[in-house]
């Protein structure tokens, strides 16, 4: 099976890109950041903040997230409700950030990734893919972009969406992200040592994918 790992951080069009790239190579998507907003969803509809002041372990026992296939497409899962739309929020954007950084939650959840691409030809994207998750993936990709482009990219995206939100406050969410992402304890967000850096500050869709596709052709040429 071939697995192709791209990481970076957030706002970076991974999961866009990801899809689109899954999609034109016949491979199955896997969108990790998906799995852990899903279980951040579950502490706020507990009523947990990011500091998360309760036993992890108990809800965990008592959650089920899962991803299912539709059509080709990744639907997510949670108790058995498709929560695959309520998990794109700011919220739940920062409360991913928070369960993330907690090695039961990040247990949790390795299996089920890893058994994804033992069994499928998959594009993964997260934040430790290629360092963690498939250390041994085919082909890992480091993709970023500067924070104000991804600010703009992200604040673009939920204007569209019908989000009540100012430029500001969304690069001041990615920047605290980033920082929460690159030095949190467990698995922090940086390039793998063999990942091929693709950066596209400036980049509308169409060249980043372009890119993408060059280094996957070339990355895996062979293989």
């Amino acid at each position: 099976m071939v697995s192709i790992a791209i990481d970076g951080p957030a706002g970076a069009g991974k999961s866009t890109l990801s899809r689109t790239v899954a999609k034109k190579l016949g491979f199955i998507y896997v969108d990790t950041g998906a799995l852990y907003r899903t279980v951040g969803l579950k502490f706020l509809n507990l009523g947990y903040d990011t500091d998360l002041n309760c036993e992890i372990g108990d809800v965990l026992n008592n959650t089920t997230a899962y991803i299912r296939f539709v059509n080709g497409e990744q639907r997510v899962f949670l108790d058995g409700n498709d929560v695959s739309d309520l998990i794109r929020t700011p919220k739940a954007s920062m409360m991913a950030s928070a369960v993330s950084a907690k090695p039961e939650v990040r247990e949790f959840l390795l299996n089920m990734q890893r058994k994804l691409a033992e069994d499928n030809n998959v594009v993964m994207d997260g934040r430790d893919i290629g360092t963690v998750v498939l250390p041994n993936a085919t082909l890992k990709i480091y993709l970023t972009a500067s924070a104000e482009d991804r600010a703009m990219r992200r604040y673009k995206e939920l204007c569209e969406k019908g989000e009540n939100v100012t430029f500001e406050d969304v690069y001041k969410d990615m920047v605290q992200r980033d920082y929460n992402d690159m030095n949190r304890p467990i698995s922090p967000l940086k390039k793998a040592d063999d990942a091929v850096l693709a950066d596209t500050t400036g980049y509308e869709f169409e060249q980043s994918l372009e890119l993408l596709l060059k280094i996957i052709e070339e990355g895996i040429k062979g293989k």
